[in-house]
């Protein structure tokens, strides 16, 4: 693709996430999708950046509320997660609860079954965005 049409199409991408706001009530009524104008190529695309886009996001957003590689942060959602989940379960956290399954992602990362399913969901959610 010439450099110009992607230029392109990432302008018309661009506006229309930008009037998104506009579009998502008209008159009480929600739009069938936000990107509906785009040609079907973008339109794909855009599900592979999602998907590709939230694989990288997630290690990123639960290393920023504190669950990090060196543990979980002082202070933070975490810490105060964790201790939500030792008062509960009477003292410790339990095994396989979402606190010791968001630590263990925070600390190794992500596995490849745990990546195909968060790429999954990032693709679905940006697909029904875009209308396909």
């Amino acid at each position: 693709m010439e450099f110009t049409k992607v230029a392109l199409l990432a302008s018309n991408l661009a506006s229309k996430i930008l009037s998104a706001g506009s579009l998502a009530k008209v008159g009480g009524a929600a739009s069938s999708s936000i990107l509906a104008g785009l040609p079907s190529l973008a339109k794909a695309a855009a599900v592979v950046v999602g998907g590709a886009s939230t694989v990288v996001a997630v290690p990123v957003v639960l290393g920023a509320v504190g669950f990090t590689s060196t543990g979980i942060t002082a202070s933070s959602l975490a810490a105060k997660m964790m201790s939500i989940s030792a008062i509960a379960n009477g003292g410790g956290v339990a095994a396989g609860s979402l606190v010791a399954t968001l630590q263990s992602v925070g600390a190794s990362g992500l596995s490849l079954s745990s990546k195909l399913l968060v790429s999954f969901a990032g693709s679905t959610l940006v697909s029904k965005l875009v209308g396909l």
